[in-house]
């Protein structure tokens, strides 16, 4: 222990407090005897002295008593003695600047409240700040009964830097307000969020069901059949792309004739069979079929025989001969058909032999398998039976080829065929890469043009295809323009059937071409199944130089209103 930190301890006489270490620990130090009683005196002065010292000892060596420095203004004239060696008592020094009552009492005026440093005391609160409580009166300072000043004890102080409770409160609620605050701003922005993701959601969903009614033509105001009053988008504002496509059958002979059209406003893809009986208008103004005018007219004169009938404008026209469509199919790399019918192989030496094409669903065909399948006509089929399945590998073709423009115009001019003007292969492939894009995605389909016997166009055809699907207008020629005359040679001559066709065209008549008989027959016949016609067959017998009594009734065939069959007895110079 340390003997300086307990008054008493030890051999010495007796203590005096000098002050107060870093802890707040009371430092005492031995006295001389000379004083009972000492005042504690920060400053090591002597108190408790009456009389009046005149002279300035700032060492308090003299023996003689002077008037006391006061360097803090204190007043009352006491020495000053700050090592305390002076024999004599001294008046008390007044550590926080308060003069001597005037009364000459001793006692002190009272002072406001002070805030005094503390030193920290071990094993005691950290650093703070004491308040020393106000003096209440006379009593509170009266000195002790031999006149030194009292001392103040740590119990006397109240210290102010005790923690606050109510700051911690004031800052908790600030943190409550601002963090209530953010979470009201926080859900207002949720809340903004959910209604426009709402409000988005809904307007997709008004926008799907409205281009759903009006995909369907079930939108009141806007569907296709409702054209005719005027409120509609007419099928024929639509924006098309149609180009016509002739299958010539280089080995059998014949032909077969669709058309490929793109509708870019509705996204669908359709191909539209034609058949060979369809009535056109020759370029001399004459009735003639499809069949006839592809062959006489080349595809100029059929494309614009077309237009006017179907009321569409038809861009190009593609001319695919069976060895480009065999090559066609194996460069795409075959393809696959639902088959109808088992087709037999056109090159099979003996009766019997496996067919080419066998009947069945999903059927992989190459290029000789197609071109067989899609000219393939069974015996008493119609021509639209064969016509269909032309549109089938058709079908499966647009699926395997490319949906790229520019390596679709490759393909075809892998072809190595001739594209006739004013279509380019740049044309051609970009127009069957987008149809090849619809036939992948389901928005692709076969439609075949329903004709009548005579060939011309029924009240079916015009509002399902020609109205919807092409968006024209049925314009079948007049059946009082001229009066179709079906010649088919059994003569035995094939040069006879070119020589009627001159005389009938002279005649006023529309020539269609019947073929040629398997055998040679002796007599000519002139047959007509209406009996309004029958003058109309006495017309024709006679321009032909042929006599009365061949006209006959009986039925007809195709869409010509009078047939004629050449005999032997026909003479082209008559």
């Amino acid at each position: 222990m340390n003997d300086g930190y307990d008054a008493g301890y030890g051999d010495g006489g007796p203590y005096e407090l000098v002050g107060y270490d870093e802890y707040g620990r009371p430092v005492y130090r031995q006295t001389d005897g000379r004083q009972t009683q000492q005042q504690y005196d920060p400053y090591g002065q002597q108190g408790g002295q009456t009389q009046q010292d005149y002279g300035y000892d700032p060492y308090a060596t003299g023996g003689h008593q002077q008037p006391a420095y006061d360097p803090y203004g204190n007043g009352g004239g006491y020495g000053y003695d700050p090592y305390a060696t002076g024999g004599h008592q001294q008046p008390a020094h007044d550590p926080y600047g308060q003069g001597a009552h005037p009364d000459g009492t001793g006692q002190q005026p009272r002072v406001t409240e002070q805030t005094a440093y503390i030193p920290e005391q071990h094993g005691h609160a950290p650093e703070r700040t004491a308040h020393i409580p106000r003096q209440a009166g006379p009593a509170d300072d009266a000195r002790d009964d031999d006149g030194s000043a009292p001392e103040y004890r740590t119990e006397q102080f109240a210290f102010v830097e005790e923690p606050d409770d109510g700051s911690e409160d004031v800052i908790d609620w600030l943190k409550f307000t601002e963090n209530r605050t953010e979470r009201r701003e926080e859900a207002r922005r949720r809340a903004r969020s959910r209604i426009i993701a709402l409000t988005v959601v809904f307007a997709l969903v008004v926008a799907g069901g409205v281009g759903y009614l009006w995909y369907a033509g079930k939108l009141p105001g806007f569907s296709a059949s409702d054209a005719d009053t005027g409120t509609t988008t007419a099928a024929g504002a639509q924006k098309r792309d149609v180009l016509v496509v002739h299958l010539h059958d280089t080995e059998n002979g014949g032909t077969s004739t669709a058309l490929l059209v793109d509708n870019a406003t509705t996204e669908q893809g359709t191909t539209v069979l034609l058949p060979n009986s369809l009535a056109l208008t020759a370029e001399d103004g004459t009735t003639t079929t499809l069949a006839k005018s592809v062959e006489d007219d080349g595809s100029e004169g059929t494309r614009t025989a077309l237009d006017t009938v179907l009321g569409t404008d038809i861009e190009g026209t593609w001319r695919l001969d069976t060895p480009f469509l065999l090559t066609l199919v194996d460069l795409v790399g075959n393809i696959e058909v639902d088959t109808d019918a088992d087709v037999p192989d056109p090159n099979a030496k003996k009766k019997g032999e496996a067919p080419l094409v066998r009947k069945g669903k999903g059927q992989t065909l190459s290029g000789k398998m197609a071109v067989a399948y899609a000219t393939h006509r069974g015996p008493g089929e119609a021509q639209d039976a064969q016509l269909e399945r032309f549109g089938q590998v058709l079908h499966g073709v647009l699926r395997k080829m490319t949906s790229d423009p520019d390596a679709a115009t490759v393909t075809v001019q892998t072809l190595g065929q001739i594209i006739e003007p004013p279509l380019t292969d740049a044309d051609l492939g970009a127009f069957l890469a987008r149809l090849s894009d619809l036939a992948k995605g389901g928005d692709h389909r076969t439609r075949l043009l329903p004709v009548e016997e005579d060939g011309t166009l029924t009240a079916e055809a015009s509002d399902s295809v020609v109205k919807d699907v092409l968006g024209g207008t049925a314009k079948s020629p007049d059946r009082d323009a001229a009066v179709t005359v079906s010649v088919r040679n059994a003569t035995g001559d094939k040069d006879d059937t070119e020589k009627a066709r001159v005389v009938l065209l002279n005649g006023g008549f529309t020539f269609l071409e019947g073929g040629t008989a398997g055998s040679a027959e002796a007599t000519s016949e002139v047959v007509y199944a209406d009996p309004a016609e029958k003058e109309n067959a006495a017309e024709v017998a006679k321009t032909l130089g042929l006599p009365a009594d061949a006209v006959t009734k009986g039925e007809i065939s195709g869409n010509a209103r009078v047939a004629v069959v050449l005999g032997q007895d026909y003479d082209p110079g008559s």
